[in-house]
Parts: C-alpha cells; sequence; structure tokens
C-alpha cells in the first residue's frame, strides 16, 4: 500500500475486493465460498453483500448465491470512452482477425497491468479467456511488455521498483534484468512476444499503435495455439496487424492516452 492508505475507506477496499471475484467463469457466489476466495469473515462477507444487495449492486438468486446486479451495468454504460474505443476499432481488428484467423486484442497500460479495451475472437476455433475489461499483468503478456517498452523511463522504473514479476509458466521472465534486457529488444524490433509465458501452448505476438506526435498509445495482438503460430511466420503476422494498427491510429490519431 502507498503512504495514504491510512486514508482509505477498507470497506469500500474490501467490497470491491468481493465485487471483483465476480467474472465470465464464476459468475455466482455463496457466502462461504466467496469468504475462502477473498479472505475475509463470513460474516464481512454477507455484511458486505447485504449491502450491496440494497443498492442493487449484486442481487440474490432462488438458489441463495448472489451475481452482479443491474446497477453495474447501469453504472458501467456511464463509462463511454471505452464504449466509444470499441465502436471505432471494432472494424478493423475484426478484419485482422479474420485475416489473420487468430484472436486479436486490443490493450493499454492502465493501473500498472494491461487493460483489455477490445477482442475479435478467431475463427478457428480457439477461444481465448481474456475478456473485453479485463487485466493482465505486464510481464506475461505481449501487449504489456510492448507498452512498457515504449513508455517513459520514469514509468518503467516506478513498474520495476513497485511490482513483482510473477511466474505464470516456466517461460515467464521474472529477472528484473532479463526483463529491462526484453524491453530494450523489443523497443529496437518494435514488436513483442509472448511464446508461452502466460500459458503453455499460447503464443502471441504485439505491436504499437501512435497518435500523431509519434506517441505509442495502445498495442494490437494476435494470438494463438503454438501448434499453428509459427516463429517462421512472425513478419507475415507483423504485416497483418500493422494494417489493423494503421486503421486505428487514423481514429485515435488525436488521443495523447487512452
Amino acid at each position: 500500500m502507498n503512504a495514504d492508505s491510512k486514508n482509505l475507506n477498507q470497506s469500500i477496499i474490501k467490497a470491491f475486493s468481493v465485487l471483483d471475484a465476480f467474472t465470465d467463469d464464476k459468475k455466482e457466489w455463496g457466502v462461504r465460498e466467496l469468504a475462502t476466495k477473498t479472505g475475509y469473515n463470513k460474516s464481512t462477507v454477507y455484511r458486505l453483500l447485504s449491502t450491496l444487495v440494497s443498492l442493487n449492486v449484486v442481487q440474490q438468486n432462488d438458489n441463495e448465491k448472489y451475481q452482479l446486479g443491474s446497477k453495474l451495468f447501469e453504472l458501467g454504460n456511464r463509462v463511454s470512452i471505452y464504449k466509444s474505443l470499441r465502436n471505432l476499432t471494432n472494424t478493423p481488428i475484426q478484419k485482422v482477425a479474420l485475416e489473420i484467423q487468430e484472436t486479436v486484442l486490443l490493450g493499454i497500460l492502465k493501473e500498472q497491468q494491461v487493460f483489455h479495451i477490445n477482442k475479435a475472437d478467431s475463427l478457428q476455433g480457439l477461444k481465448i479467456s481474456t475478456s473485453i475489461g479485463s487485466y493482465a499483468p505486464i510481464n506475461g503478456s505481449a501487449i504489456g511488455k510492448l507498452l512498457l517498452a515504449f513508455a517513459s523511463p520514469e514509468t518503467q522504473e516506478d513498474f520495476l521498483n513497485s511490482v513483482t514479476l510473477k511466474s505464470f509458466t516456466k517461460n515467464t521472465i521474472t529477472s528484473t534484468s532479463k526483463f529491462k534486457e526484453e524491453l530494450l529488444l523489443i523497443q529496437q524490433q518494435k514488436f513483442a512476444l509472448d511464446v508461452e509465458e502466460s500459458e503453455l501452448g499460447l503464443v502471441c505476438i504485439a505491436i504499437p499503435i501512435y497518435n500523431n506526435k509519434g506517441k505509442v498509445i495502445a498495442g494490437i495482438s494476435a494470438s494463438g495455439p503454438s501448434s499453428r503460430f509459427k516463429m517462421e511466420n512472425v513478419s507475415s503476422y507483423i504485416q497483418i496487424l500493422q494494417k489493423g494498427a494503421n486503421t486505428i491510429e487514423q481514429h485515435l490519431s488525436d488521443f495523447d492516452s487512452l
């Protein structure tokens, strides 16, 4: 926690920890299992859920489990910037996914993580679990490594000084010195690779998206199974991704950041 953490409302922090447990893979929770998930005691979780129910932030089902309520949908629709970005980028990333025949993601740096603002699924049948609005660790993501490589030296140092490089597979870079070398390589080659670093059997390549001032404001990536995603085809993957990036850059040229 930072120096101002003593001024933060712990009940709100706990409430959001509870809300973060609700995902596409786990949409319903009972009090006991949610207490186990969050590490809070049952009475605390029950009290938080009761308050959230009264605000329509969560709702209780007939089976006495809880799921997210309509209030979050209402609030989410007010976040117009990301909705607009999705509208602006839907067509180009879908065209890339169609041509490259892999799942395509569009991401930005946010809160020292990768924030996925759009996605086009592969037509080849491979479903990547990453969803729009989800976060991913920087060192386990091609987009994350790419965006950090082109971030300011201050942003890089802040990240390396405050975030632990966690291991997700045997290929994940967890050494700070090796990670710095990786960032330098990405700067030179202007693309990033995730070769089974976030998930075994999954390969990803990412390239930058620039604004009209030459600043990298986002990254676009293609992800596919290692059995189909061959390293000798990297240059052709980059060419296809670049087509989408060029179109997106036209739409986002005036953005200083996303």
